[in-house]
């Protein structure tokens, strides 16, 4: 994977800084931090992460073992619908795997990668509290239960649709 340079304009350091201050740049905030950041920005790059090691005066490794531990953090970019399909046990046991190759197929891309149109994006999640409804898979917000592979290119094409 090519390592992404992001130009953050002056607005876009300026917002992060907000963001920090709104926890007053206490170095303990750092997760609520990270999180309030990425739901602006969609995805914390390194040069975000900079810019909050500098602002919460904590070393940029330390914001990176953060963002690197959490699955729930991302450093690219997620597509503008992104899916999660849930490999818990409830889930895996319920065929989550071939639901998730299926997706990987449709759309020609591997967990973590976002297609070309920057229109969808794939990872896993481990549990998302529906396990009566397993395989489940969420794209944005939305939940889908009892999710068969067959159901897959239905569900893109709710999306594809929306453009």
């Amino acid at each position: 994977m090519s390592n992404i340079k992001v130009e953050l304009k002056k607005p876009d350091v300026d917002k992060i800084k907000e963001i920090c201050k709104s926890f007053n740049n206490q170095p303990g905030e750092l997760i609520n931090v990270l999180h309030k950041t990425q739901h602006t920005f969609g995805y914390l790059p390194a040069e975000v992460q900079e810019v909050v090691a500098r602002e919460l005066n904590v070393s940029v490794a330390k914001v990176y073992g953060v963002v690197t531990f959490y699955s729930f953090f991302s450093m690219i970019p997620k597509g503008k619908y992104p899916i999660s399909v849930c490999t818990g046990t409830a889930c895996y046991v319920r065929g989550a795997e071939n639901v998730l190759d299926e997706f990987k197929k449709n759309l020609k891309i591997e967990v973590g990668e976002t297609t070309g149109d920057g229109m969808f994006s794939i990872s896993c999640l481990r549990c998302v509290g529906a396990c009566g409804l397993a395989p489940v898979v969420m794209v944005g917000e939305k939940t889908y239960g009892r999710v068969a592979p067959e159901m897959v290119s239905d569900i893109i094409k709710e999306y594809t649709n929306q453009k």
